[in-house]
């Protein structure tokens, strides 16, 4: 975590039910935080799309978020983490329309395009970790 305002709150990312309640929490924290409607959805897209990869492709795990401040600057750090399978090849999972399953292969490089800091730590059998960042602008 880089220069939180608050103390990272911790959530399950278990069932569908999680992937819900870290999305409300991002919404409201980025509200509290007097972000832009366009950058409340962008984070909140962004964080929908990782928690449901923690959960279907790493088979549950954990979000992490908390409210920075960086010269008086607003923003929010989120950290996903599993212990899933990991991802073998990170260049190609962030390839537009590139899927290991049935989605549409949108998740990890849409999230990217959607933060102003994103970034992986993955290896195969080791679990993945995301961790994003949006300013307020």
């Amino acid at each position: 975590m880089t220069s939180s305002t608050t103390e990272p709150t911790t959530y399950a990312v278990a069932a569908d039910a999680d992937v819900v309640r870290v999305r409300q929490a991002v919404r409201d924290l980025a509200v509290q935080a007097k972000f832009s409607l366009v950058d409340q959805t962008k984070l909140v897209t962004a964080t929908s799309e990782l928690a449901r990869n923690t959960l279907v492709y790493g088979g549950g795990g954990e979000a992490l978020v908390a409210l920075l401040d960086k010269a008086g600057r607003p923003g929010i750090e989120i950290w996903f983490r599993d212990e899933g399978p990991g991802i073998p090849d990170l260049d190609l999972a962030l390839t537009d329309g590139w899927t290991s399953g049935g989605g549409m292969g949108l998740g990890l490089s849409g999230a990217k395009r959607l933060v102003d800091e994103f970034e992986v730590d993955t290896a195969p059998d080791r679990g993945t970790r995301v961790r994003i960042v949006k300013w307020r602008r």
